[in-house]
């Protein structure tokens, strides 16, 4: 794969993400209550990030001629509602940190949490009621439309690693890991934010649904490569706990293949471990794990399918944008499935 341009990747990111975050400030209300809501709501998005969901939706519509603003809102609706899902994630996820600091609800407790998150929803609905001044009445509907789509589809697949780690399902294989991926990671990371700059940039002439499986594939890259993180990155550009999801029980395609793979004796102790409370997980038990996931290979065989997706990813990109002329945002978008999967 073609190594990827990380400072073209790290300078629209960063160009993006300011302006996106500098007209969401303006929709962040500064009326009472402030203390419990109006200033924690702006709390997730100055804790910075890297955009990379906002930057897409812009960078597709101007890779077909269109100028940032015409994107810019609907930018902002998607980075709203990104730490909006965040913040009750981490609820639910009892996760302790953030972007490396202490998780919302650890600091304000669950009720305050949940609520904060509620409202960063609520105002990420007026920036796309805003579009009618600049897209008209019918893009303005349609993005609105597939705003609910992706919303409907992420918390499908929410539900569905919730549910397994409830219950501890400890039958998922990587079939449903990957359907569970495509609804909870790809319709918000890459999907939606590709289909409404579509949508944006050919004015509704071209079949969103072209952009699916771009979305799909670069999407799971990005999903498995965070996983990897979790294991294996540096902890102050990760900005989460190390070794949180084994904790957390989430499964992982590093998971399931311990579990496909390890011994009778080894899977019943892992299982038995994924049935207790987080807090009875010890970090005794959680190096055991990653020590297993090392001795089988685990982690070498995620590494190898997100490269996988990522080369899917490239080519998809060739069949839905080989067309557009040259640019800026058309070469970043050429270099996201490779920056994916090597960002650190």
């Amino acid at each position: 794969m073609k190594t990827p341009d990380g400072n073209l990747v790290s300078s629209v990111l960063r160009e993006y993400g300011d302006a996106t975050r500098a007209l969401l400030f303006q929709y962040l209300p500064s009326v009472e209550p402030r203390r419990y809501l109006y200033d924690l709501a702006a709390d997730y998005p100055r804790r910075g990030g890297r955009s990379f969901r906002p930057s897409l939706c812009i960078a597709t519509a101007r890779a077909f001629g269109t100028p940032m603003e015409l994107a810019l809102r609907t930018a902002v609706s998607i980075e709203m509602l990104h730490n909006a899902m965040l913040i009750h994630d981490d609820v639910e996820d009892e996760s302790e940190q953030r972007r490396g600091k202490p998780a919302m609800h650890v600091t304000q407790g669950v009720p305050i949490a949940i609520n904060v998150g509620d409202m960063l929803c609520l105002l990420a609905l007026r920036p796309l009621l805003d579009n009618r001044n600049v897209l008209g009445s019918e893009i303005s509907l349609r993005i609105l439309e597939e705003t609910e789509r992706m919303a409907r589809e992420s918390a499908e697949g929410q539900a569905f690693e919730l549910g397994w780690r409830r219950d501890n399902v400890n039958t998922v294989c990587e079939k449903d890991y990957l359907e569970m991926v495509l609804k909870k990671t790809c319709w918000l990371a890459t999907i939606h934010p590709s289909r409404v700059g579509v949508l944006i940039g050919s004015g509704g002439a071209i079949d969103l649904d072209h952009c699916i499986r771009f979305g799909f594939f670069l999407g799971a890259a990005f999903q498995i490569q965070d996983d990897l993180l979790n294991l294996k990155g540096d902890p102050e550009a990760y900005g989460k706990e190390l070794g949180g999801d084994i904790r957390e029980g989430k499964r992982t395609l590093m998971l399931i293949h311990l579990l496909d793979h390890a011994t009778p004796s080894e899977r019943k102790r892992i299982c038995s471990m994924l049935g207790q409370p987080r807090e009875s997980r010890t970090d005794h038990n959680v190096a055991w794990v990653r020590r297993r996931m090392d001795h089988y290979g685990s982690i070498d065989y995620a590494r190898e399918v997100a490269h996988g997706l990522a080369g899917a990813a490239r080519y998809e990109f060739n069949h839905l944008y080989g067309h557009l002329p040259d640019s800026r945002d058309k070469r970043f978008l050429e270099a996201l499935p490779a920056w994916v999967i090597e960002r650190n």
